[in-house]
């Protein structure tokens, strides 16, 4: 079976190289080509390298980064993947759809648009059905989006809660890694020793994209799921991983056992289909009273190729009627890149790539 020629796009940035990462020898996918700014023309990967924790095979090593060239790509490429800034992701991915690319992007530029869906696989793959409604689907081009890092940490063991016993209302505060910044992230002099407690629109996106996520679409539109969400984000000196705290008031009042068995029992479309990116347990349960942690618990995710893409679910507690617990989840990876990898790879499951 042929492989379906892609293209990766900010080559040069951290969620670019998880995407090369993500897509060596991958079953489905064959990267076309590197793409960046003027600035990286004619650079080897390994000039520009970033990802510290990954050993690239010699040949994506010696690949030469390109200039962004959306005729070039449309010719040669089913799909593109996007790491590049949102305020050029916006125009860009749009230009790309209208020329019959499928886009899977990582940036937010589009998340809130109409008929656009923020994917996750396990979480909504009903949502797929939105892009029938773009415009530019009839030519074969559309954009699907991601979520935010700090949204999909917690997006899978929230939907596993909301089908087992009702969300009525999610309050989250969030260790979010310096990664989640881009490369080089956060000045040393701002992050070394200290917790940032603003990170620029972070919270009204997480309260916006889950309420999307978890909702439905029908109509032609989507319809935003009832609980509310509310936020407080931080930054802390962590290279990787989001540590986010969960306070939850649920419609029943399962024991905690029955809560641990609705979260590591849970199973979604992915792990159905055996797509090879998915993690066999998208939610991991810990009982040890100090768990999950960014040191130990980022990279959680079997088989080899969906180490990462795990959440991690810790310290579930119950006071006061409400239910507490940590989570854990590998923002450059389940978080970015290996998200968008894992939309197209249910796309071409569900036959529409």
């Amino acid at each position: 079976m042929s492989k379906i020629s892609v293209a990766v796009l900010g080559a040069t940035g951290m969620i670019g190289q998880r995407f090369i990462q993500m897509l060596e020898d991958h079953p489905y996918f064959e990267i076309e080509g590197l793409y960046a700014s003027e600035r990286s023309q004619g650079k080897k990967l390994r000039d520009v390298l970033k990802v510290r924790d990954h050993v690239y095979l010699d040949d994506t090593m010696d690949r030469t980064i390109e200039v962004m060239d959306i005729a070039k790509i449309s010719k040669s490429c089913r799909v593109a993947f996007s790491g590049i800034p949102s305020d050029l992701a916006g125009p860009t991915e749009t230009e790309l759809a209208e020329s019959g690319v499928a886009v899977f992007t990582n940036a937010g530029s589009h998340r809130m648009d109409a008929n656009v869906p923020i994917l996750i696989p396990e979480v909504n793959p009903d949502h797929f059905e939105s892009i029938k409604d773009q415009p530019t689907y009839k030519d074969g081009g559309y954009i699907v989006t991601n979520a935010n890092c700090s949204s999909t940490g917690i997006a899978l063991p929230l939907v596993a809660i909301d089908k087992a016993f009702g969300l009525k209302q999610v309050f989250v505060s969030t260790y979010q890694a310096l990664s989640g910044a881009g490369y080089p992230g956060v000045p040393s002099l701002d992050a070394v020793g200290n917790v940032v407690p603003f990170i620029s629109h972070e919270e009204e996106k997480m309260e916006s994209e889950l309420a999307k996520m978890l909702g439905t679409y029908s109509g032609g539109k989507f319809n935003f799921a009832g609980f509310k969400v509310m936020a407080n984000c931080a930054r802390v000196p962590v290279v990787d991983g989001h540590l986010e705290s969960l306070v939850l008031d649920l419609d029943a009042q399962p024991t905690l056992d029955e809560l641990s068995k609705a979260l590591s029992g849970f199973r979604g479309e992915p792990q159905k289909l055996g797509l090879p990116s998915a993690p066999d347990q998208p939610v991991i349960v810990r009982a040890e009273e100090n768990r999950p942690q960014p040191a130990f618990d980022a990279m959680a995710g079997t088989p080899a190729r969906a180490r990462g893409m795990a959440s991690t679910v810790g310290r579930l507690r119950q006071s006061n009627g409400y239910y507490k617990a940590f989570v854990m989840s590998h923002n450059t990876l389940r978080g970015g890149a290996g998200g968008s990898v894992l939309n197209a790879e249910l796309a071409k499951a569900k036959g529409i790539l």
